[in-house]
């Protein structure tokens, strides 16, 4: 069966436009209760959301589609993505909602899901969900309908895990932080492990009002962060997205480091004191941390684009460390899914460990110079069968010579294609992604 509105990370799009509407995530919640559960055994479901005004909306539908559907509700209010994926798996519940549209603007908001063991749905299984969701919505008789109620501290339990992460020797004492939670989900429970951990930390983009969520704040707007680092001459900066799974760091002076430059600093500390056998990327991934991995003498795979794909070529192999280039971090050996404030703690731990700045841990990695752009495309588009971009391609891969990569690939959030073009040679990567850009336009 093909997917109709499960993406590469759950249902996404505009509030008020199907399928992000009240009638269709009642009857979503409908479906998932019914894939949950079981004639012998009543589900328990976690709902959790971000910070959009629209989340309330969202809210009262799924917990009405559950509860129809015979499923116990517990809910969690705002909290970050990856808190619910614990939550859903220390309190041995069936799954784990959030409501979020992670780095989008306020207007976008989405629905994905956590099983049991606190990974996201299989694609087998959200397809159950699709399937159940063509046919018309139902309703339990009266004594089988689920219960609601809300789950006391959640936001405090989950403080108590990330800190549980921190290696136990070492505090951060001594370092001035600044982090930017984008007026989303982790703007409570961010800043509170870092100062419960002895970090000096001064917070921005932590008042959300349910329209500020992501603008021109976090992960994908940091120049605030990098303007605040240099102002208050701190030692770092962190910026989380909307739902606080994805993570950029900046140094004392202000430079970004993005998710490849984070996830090397990781790896790297691993590999002081155990065998770390290989590492999972991404087809975004940049070259030079591929390259520099396997001098150290750890292998490297690419997966799919999107973090689930990720995970399971980390499940695969049976390895413990990967993540994308935006700031997606996956360390198996802290938790199920990736964490913005874990992936964070652990690049801090390296540098306290290390007793180095973040500069420092990044300089013998060299990254390859990267061109990326999006260009919008109808509903429908197929690139794979466009002759011209298709010639395009060919012709710049040519002229790279085998020292570069040309990347074509429609994203699963949003309605673009993304060209990407890396070589050693900044302004050769410009030039073929504007002509690779020029075809398609």
């Amino acid at each position: 069966m093909n997917r109709r509105y499960f993406g590469t990370d759950g249902i996404r799009g505009p509030v008020g436009q199907a399928p992000m509407t009240p009638d269709f995530c009642m009857k979503l919640g409908f479906a998932a209760g019914k894939t949950f559960g079981s004639n012998m055994r009543r589900p328990k479901v976690l709902i959790g959301k971000d910070t959009r005004v629209s989340g309330y909306m969202l809210e009262s539908a799924l917990e009405a589609g559950l509860i129809a559907a015979g499923a116990d509700v517990l809910l969690a209010g705002p909290l970050p993505t990856p808190a619910v994926a614990y939550l859903t798996r220390t309190l041995r519940l069936d799954a784990g909602i959030v409501i979020s549209a992670s780095h989008n603007p306020f207007a976008d908001n989405g629905i994905k899901f956590f099983g049991s063991d606190g990974k996201k749905l299989s694609d087998t299984t959200e397809t159950q969900i699709e399937a159940l969701l063509q046919d018309p919505m139902g309703c339990n008789p009266s004594e089988s309908l689920g219960k609601a109620k809300r789950l006391d501290d959640a936001t405090g339990r989950y403080v108590e895990f990330c800190k549980s992460t921190f290696p136990t020797a070492l505090d951060l004492r001594g370092l001035k932080i600044v982090v930017d939670c984008a007026n989303g989900a982790a703007y409570q429970a961010t800043p509170a492990v870092l100062r419960e951990l002895g970090a000096t930390v001064h917070e921005i983009a932590v008042s959300p009002d349910g329209f500020n969520i992501n603008a021109n704040v976090g992960a994908v707007h940091p120049a605030l962060l990098q303007a605040t680092i240099l102002e208050h001459k701190a030692d770092v900066g962190i910026a989380l997205d909307g739902d606080a799974d994805r993570l950029q760091m900046v140094d004392a002076k202000g430079r970004l480091l993005n998710g490849d430059e984070l996830l090397y600093i990781v790896v790297m500390d691993r590999a002081r004191f155990r065998l770390v056998p290989g590492v999972v990327g991404t087809l975004m991934s940049n070259y030079g941390l591929e390259t520099k991995l396997k001098e150290q003498g750890i292998g490297f795979d690419r997966a799919k684009v999107g973090d689930r794909y990720v995970l399971e070529q980390m499940l695969n192999r049976g390895w413990l460390y990967g993540g994308e280039s935006s700031g997606h971090l996956i360390f198996l050996d802290c938790h199920s899914t990736g964490d913005g404030t874990i992936a964070a703690l652990q690049v801090l731990a390296a540098m306290v460990a290390q007793a180095k700045p973040l500069a420092a841990l990044t300089q013998e990695l060299i990254l390859y110079p990267q061109v990326l752009k999006n260009v919008r495309i109808p509903a429908g588009f197929d690139w794979a069968s466009h002759p011209p971009l298709l010639e395009a391609q060919r012709t710049a891969q040519a002229q790279l010579q085998g020292k570069g990569r040309v990347l074509i690939r429609a994203s699963g959030t949003e309605p673009v294609l993304r060209i990407m073009v890396e070589t050693a040679d900044a302004e050769q990567a410009q030039h073929l992604c504007s002509y690779l850009v020029q075809t398609i336009s």
